[in-house]
């Protein structure tokens, strides 16, 4: 590859890393939360009409994913200020993300939610075909997607989105 390629497709890859990182390629949704089953990590198992009543948030991330791991501490801050108020967070491991790093990432971090293994993949293609990590859903009350994050979310636009939907009846 010459020099000017390589420049550039470095470029772009910034470009783009910049704009996840700033949780502005994000789409909004008013689907239905796909009907797929969530297995969790303690062998049991959800879908989403489990959270129905409760403002959700479904985040398909890996353990090799470095804004994965570095959103996550504020996932469990928003999971800690919001879960009394009715509000979840379901933390969905990609097919390729071994499944010992998974349970070993989950308890050394004590993650207090949800976390599940999406062994074959298809809950991430139920849920819109979900290859980059992060991918964030909020799930409104009703169980309609609300908001899609690619990339880091915008953590105080969403905790006025969460804010927003635990408000409604």
């Amino acid at each position: 590859m010459s020099m000017r390629k390589l420049i550039a497709t470095m470029a772009a890859v910034a470009a783009v890393a910049a704009l996840l990182g700033a949780g502005l390629l994000y789409s909004t949704s008013s689907g239905e939360a796909p009907q797929a089953t969530f297995v969790l990590l303690d062998g049991s198992s959800r879908t989403a009409n489990d959270f129905r009543g409760k403002v959700t948030l479904v985040n398909f991330w890996a353990t090799s994913c470095t804004t994965c791991v570095a959103e996550m501490p504020m996932i469990v801050r928003t999971y800690e200020k919001y879960h009394s108020r009715g509000y979840e967070t379901l933390a969905v491991a990609m097919s390729y993300d071994p499944p010992a790093y998974v349970v070993n990432f989950a308890s050394t971090r004590k993650l207090p939610f949800a976390v599940a293994l999406d062994n074959t993949g298809a809950v991430a293609k139920a849920w819109g075909d979900v290859k980059v990590t992060p991918t964030t859903f909020v799930v409104n009350k009703r169980g309609q997607i609300v908001k899609r994050y690619v990339g880091q979310p915008n953590f105080g636009e969403l905790e006025k989105l969460i804010e927003e939907l635990l408000a409604e009846a």
